[in-house]
């Protein structure tokens, strides 16, 4: 999910760059809220994973 997160945060990036929208504060706040959910969802998986391998 971390590699979804720099996904989406180099796409929004790029189309910023390269596109023209009328609102770019709602590509920027929709890319904002999609790393930050991606970057959270991958940090949760990690630990739970790291999490089942302390305790065997």
């Amino acid at each position: 999910m971390m590699d979804v997160a720099k996904y989406v945060a180099t796409a929004v990036l790029i189309s910023s760059f390269l596109g023209e929208f009328s609102e770019k504060w709602i590509v920027y706040a929709i890319g904002v809220v999609t790393v930050g959910i991606c970057l959270a969802w991958g940090i949760w998986f990690i630990r739970s994973t790291d999490n089942g391998k302390k305790e065997e």
